[in-house]
């Protein structure tokens, strides 16, 4: 008896196997496909990597539990995909130097990931919140496919899990990278590879109509040939229709999906940080910050630390108006001004009783290690979205620039809309500041001339002070620039002296920002007197170049010229000029002519139409000027934000003091003015007690109440509720009518219908 050979089931097995293969190595590909088109957008090729290992993983789960049943399929998958995922976190957190072990380092990418994934700047550094979500999708993808197209059979419709997941990576890239042909053309040969190989071997045991009779057998392979060819014409003919329909769409631009989240938002104080100097000045000794250059030292000496550009001014407030973007360590990089030299400069910094959420840096930082930031490329500003901390410590390596002097001389500044920003200026620019940047530029053509006068002008003419009020708004400018220097005019902290630059420059026709950092310290502590404001302008081919409008420490300020001094719209009673001469005599009225008669009404009824005419007129006149007050109080007072019913309520305040003789100026914070108006209600109270006569309005804490909910309106928008804005209205109605009753009869009846509320700046 002779053996068999034993190959032949051998080869049978190999061949089996070899059959098997191009399915599940198709899926694979289609799956790993979408990490390819979604790490184009990323620094580099970690999430390409872990997707491609996801697709790997959660097909050969699916492949080696084959032969268990259904259910206990994905449990398994997922407890591996849990691992796979755990791990990729780990590597993303390794590779993007984030501090924190792996769970705090999940748990916040569980919770951050979608919104940090859509809001992160291109390129995206893999980090773990990057990566999670791309990671799971990949698996899930994979499993999915795997057990529809090989335990079910249906390929086909096992393609349909990575064609989504090719779609949504394609969508989410949007038009932050090239078209993705190459991957697309791949994806369709790799998907068509799968389906034109067979998955059954060959043989009697796979033939459909084996063991039928040859009439039937024909019959039935007939049918099939027809089945096959009028899908394969079903699908020629939508080939056909929907070609020219896509194409259509290859030049067109894909929608971004970010414009649809919003990126992390900053509060008030780091919106505008620049009113924050008045505070440090005022606790000169408050510590900041610690800083310990790493790399970096430069014979120019140390360089500023840079906390936010302000771009944006509306004639009360200077405002970043910047767009974060979440980003990783390395930062996108922009090219330096032609001939300016650069300077790398690496810092450790380490956050003392700074709060808020903007992170200081050495302009313009490039690398980031030891927090999560989010950037804004057009002004360079960081933030950390979660906030600081005291303690918290991390370290940015820059790139500092140094334009070449000798190019200022002769550069010019850039115009259009590209600059737009920072040349707008807003409306209501007091006249005397336009005359003032008027006549700074007349003497001096070239635009480096315009600014450097503007700066020596400042320098020369103020002073400088750590107890000066907060203000850059238009009026606090023009109190600054022009007020008496004995009644607190011509001085001012940094924040005066870079906003007014930056205004008298953009009146001037200079592209100008104000900058807040801190100033040149060294390595060391950096102290709330180290912080300061200065301005910046924008000139061809240098970038944007600092300006030092501060008055030197042994230079004693020079009296502002009368020639920039605004004039007064009405002269003094004592300027007015009396006359010359007295009339000598009045000249005698006309006589009719000999032989005329005069024609028309008589003399009493014209003096009696024009006197009554003129009292109608005046009458119209009162009526219209007490609607009119009428009007404005109940615009003020019934305004629909509680914000904006405090503020009205505040202006009524005011007016009220200044129709009663107590004006205030714009100069005053809320509690001055407060005090003001508790002094000239307590001297009307005594005037009236001693006639025994008592007036009501609101007690002295009542007053307070109201600067209280002034500030609470300013300075925390949204925050002021219903209950309180009504607060506001009773204080401020009771405040007026108490110094209303007070004045005299005929003042009474002046007080309504004075027209000064109507044209008084509020």
């Amino acid at each position: 008896m002779v053996t068999p050979p034993r190959t032949q089931p051998a080869a049978e097995r190999a061949v089996r196997v070899l059959r098997a293969v191009p399915v599940p190595a198709a899926l694979i590909v289609l799956v790993a496909l979408s990490g390819v088109v979604l790490g184009r957008v990323y620094a580099d090729p970690l999430l390409t990597r872990l997707m491609a290992g996801a697709a790997v993983g959660s097909v050969l789960v699916s492949v080696a539990a084959r032969r268990l049943p259904s259910w206990l399929v994905a449990p398994l998958s997922v407890a591996a995909m849990a691992g796979w995922t755990l791990l990729s976190l780990r590597l993303a957190a390794a590779h993007a130097a984030l501090p924190g072990g792996l769970d705090e380092v999940t748990a916040d990418a569980a919770r951050n990931a979608i919104p940090r994934l859509l809001t992160a700047m291109i390129p995206v550094e893999p980090a773990p919140d990057t990566v999670l979500v791309p990671v799971v999708a990949a698996w899930l993808t994979g499993l999915t496919a795997a057990e529809v197209a090989l335990r079910a059979g249906r390929v086909l419709l096992g393609y349909l899990p990575p064609a989504l997941l090719y779609a949504g990576a394609l969508y989410v890239v949007g038009p932050n990278a090239e078209p993705a042909v190459g991957p697309t053309v791949v994806f369709a040969a790799v998907a068509a590879a799968g389906l034109a190989t067979p998955g059954r071997p060959s043989g009697p045991a796979s033939d459909p109509v084996a063991g039928l009779t040859p009439a039937v057998r024909a019959a039935v392979r007939l049918r099939l040939v027809a089945g096959s060819a009028a899908g394969l014409a079903v699908v020629v003919a939508l080939a056909a229709l929907l070609a020219p329909v896509v194409a259509a769409q290859v030049d067109e631009r894909p929608v971004d999906p970010r414009r649809y989240v919003e990126p992390p938002r900053v509060e008030s104080l780091d919106e505008n940080p620049l009113i924050r100097i008045s505070g440090w000045a005022l606790n000169p000794d408050q510590r900041l910050l610690d800083v310990r250059t790493v790399d970096g030292a430069s014979a120019d000496g140390p360089p500023r630390i840079r906390l936010a550009v302000l771009s944006d001014y509306d004639g009360v407030t200077w405002r970043v108006g910047a767009t974060y973007r979440n980003a990783g360590r390395i930062l996108p990089a922009t090219d330096p001004a032609p001939g300016a030299t650069t300077v790398a400069v690496t810092q450790e910094i380490t956050v003392g009783d700074l709060t808020g959420r903007l992170l200081p840096a050495v302009p313009t930082p490039r690398e980031v290690t030891g927090a999560r930031v989010a950037y804004d490329p057009a002004s360079g500003t960081l933030i950390r979205p979660e906030g600081l901390v005291p303690g918290l410590r991390y370290e940015v390596s820059s790139v500092r620039e140094r334009p070449d002097a000798n190019l200022l001389s002769t550069a010019n500044v850039p115009a259009g809309d590209e600059v737009a920003r920072v040349l707008r200026v807003p409306d209501g620019a007091p006249e005397p500041l336009r005359r003032l940047a008027t006549q700074l530029a007349e003497s001096n053509g070239a635009p480096y001339a315009r600014a450097d006068a503007i700066a020596t002008f400042l320098a020369e003419h103020y002073r400088v002070t750590a107890d000066a009020p907060s203000g850059h708004a238009y009026p606090n400018l023009a109190f600054f620039l022009f007020g008496p220097r004995n009644g607190g005019g011509q001085r001012g902290t940094s924040e005066q002296f870079a906003a007014a630059f930056a205004v008298l420059g953009r009146l001037a026709g200079l592209p100008t920002r104000v900058v807040v950092g801190f100033g040149p310290g060294g390595d060391g502590p950096v102290r709330a007197a180290d912080a300061y404001a200065w301005p910046e302008v924008l000139f061809d081919g240098v970038g944007w170049v600092p300006f030092d409008p501060m008055p030197r420490p042994d230079e004693e300020p020079r009296p502002v010229e009368e020639d920039f001094r605004p004039q007064p719209e009405d002269p003094p009673p004592s300027e007015v000029p009396a006359p010359t001469e007295e009339p000598s005599a009045t000249p005698a009225a006309a006589a009719p002519a000999p032989g005329r008669e005069q024609v028309g009404p008589g003399t009493p009824v014209l003096v009696g139409g024009g006197v009554g005419g003129l009292a109608l007129l005046v009458g119209a006149v009162l009526a219209a000027l007490y609607a009119m007050r009428r009007r404005l109080t109940r615009s003020r007072l019934d305004a629909a934000d509680p914000g904006e019913r405090v503020a009205g309520a505040w202006r009524e305040l005011t007016d009220a003091l200044r129709l009663a003789g107590h004006p205030v100026g714009p100069d005053l914070a809320a509690a001055e003015v407060a005090e003001r108006a508790r002094r000239t209600l307590a001297e009307a109270r005594t005037a009236q007690s001693s006639d025994g006569t008592a007036i009501g309005g609101p007690d002295e804490a009542g007053v307070n109440d109201l600067a209280a909910l002034l500030n609470q309106a300013g300075f925390a928008p949204g925050s002021v509720t219903p209950e309180q804005a009504q607060r506001a209205v009773g204080l401020s109605v009771g405040f007026a009518d108490a110094l209303h009753s007070a004045r005299p009869r005929w003042r009474q009846l002046l007080w309504t219908i004075h027209p000064g509320p109507l044209r008084w700046r509020r």
